[in-house]
């Protein structure tokens, strides 16, 4: 099996357990993959797979004045490069359309990973088409070595127009995980069958499913969660004034899970609605954790929205682990949420930015658990139907075995 170097921004990061189920997989498929990140950890805690991952992983210089001695040696490394003047020019041209530190530290990450890349690898492989996607570009100008990417969603929808088009052509293929996404960058490639939609899909194995039991009664206090970050995209401030226009004779309790700096001000928010006696906050947690929250609950909703810089969600991994436990899906119309779920049939969906839509559809959710378990239930077939994980590492084991090497 190949060797593959891949790089990323942040390792390991509870919010990217689908990247995590990706390495493993790979792993069990017998690549020999190092991680490289560019940043070191911030969460205080792993999930479980990631004390499963076997890979190595490099953290290059989160900023270039922290370890000035190792860029310089990486620098003196990459000058006796023939390929150094091309991958200068390459750095120069993006700067001067991008003038950001951001922009040098990339480039100057590069070097270090081009100095210090462990010896036989084959390819470089970046998950995010932005700030991981240049650091590796501009290393395959460097080394030679070809290189691929998986994109997702603030990475597709925030980047330029003109950096995208020049990242499409030099790489040698791109994964995606929405149609929403393949279709659009497919449109801005000069080779459209770079772009391959790569659903992440679900590990059933880690994502068993214990038969679970089904509130019967409207008297019971209606369990509704929801799993995110807590940033705009997420549309949490929608579902508070959702919550708001309940009638108040419905007996529910909503708990959040997941860490964000929007945090203070929405619980501020919840307070100054009067909704705080119903939620609770529970922060970031572990998988395990998460999945035990999923299965003593009745109803998961999540409010996801277009933001200002163009930032969205793609297809939450956490509706797919929602639906794993048969739990019903309640979510907004946007990017690839509706290549999982069917309103009406196998969920309900919204348009975003509607706190009115979302309140009428919780309280039918809320009063109607037969419905809930319906929906619930064909969630769950549908899922395991058409997003089991081994189907995407298929397809980049394909992708992998068929890149050559320049």
């Amino acid at each position: 099996m190949k060797k593959i170097a891949l790089i990323l921004k942040g390792y390991p990061r509870l919010s990217e357990t689908f990247i995590a189920q990706e390495i493993r997989a790979l792993e069990k498929r017998g690549m020999d993959i190092t991680l490289v990140s560019l940043r070191h950890p911030t969460d205080k805690q792993i999930h479980p797979i990631h004390r499963q991952i076997q890979a190595q992983v490099i953290y290059l210089p989160e900023y270039l004045h922290q370890e000035p001695l190792r860029v310089l040696k990486a620098l003196g490394h990459s000058l006796k490069q023939r390929s150094f003047g091309k991958a200068l020019t390459a750095f120069w041209k993006d700067l001067r359309r991008d003038t950001s530190r951001n922009r040098i530290r990339r480039f100057g990450q590069a070097l270090v990973l081009t100095a210090e890349m462990p010896t036989n690898v084959q390819q470089m492989y970046a998950h995010f088409l932005h700030t991981p996607a240049s650091v590796t570009r501009y290393s395959a100008l460097l080394n030679g070595l070809p290189w691929s990417c998986s994109a997702h969603a603030k990475d597709i929808w925030t980047s330029e127009e003109w950096e995208l088009r020049e990242k499409l052509h030099e790489l040698e293929w791109l994964a995606t995980c929405t149609q929403a996404n393949h279709t659009y960058l497919q449109g801005l490639s000069d080779n459209p069958n770079k772009v391959q939609l790569v659903y992440h899909g679900l590990d059933f194995e880690r994502f068993n499913y214990p038969q679970a039991s089904v509130s019967e009664a409207t008297a019971e206090t209606v369990k509704i969660i929801s799993v995110g970050r807590a940033v705009p995209k997420k549309g949490y401030d929608d579902l508070l004034k959702a919550f708001a226009m309940l009638p108040a004779d419905l007996n529910w309790h909503f708990t959040h899970i997941g860490g964000g700096s929007l945090l203070k001000p929405l619980q501020a928010q919840a307070e100054e609605l009067g909704l705080s006696q119903r939620i609770s906050w529970l922060g970031a947690l572990p998988q395990e954790d998460v999945l035990e929250a999923y299965r003593n609950s009745d109803l998961f909703v999540l409010a996801s929205k277009i933001i200002a810089d163009g930032d969205r969600d793609g297809l939450p991994n956490v509706l797919m682990e929602a639906q794993s436990q048969a739990l019903c899906c309640l979510a907004t119309n946007i990017s690839g949420i509706p290549e999982l779920i069917s309103s009406g049939k196998n969920g309900l969906l919204v348009d975003s930015e509607s706190p009115t839509q979302l309140a009428e559809a919780l309280q039918t959710l809320i009063r109607q658990p037969q419905l809930r378990d319906t929906l619930g239930k064909a969630g769950q077939t549908y899922l395991r139907e058409n997003f089991d994980v081994e189907q995407g590492i298929d397809q980049l084991v394909d992708l992998f075995q068929n890149q050559q090497n320049s």
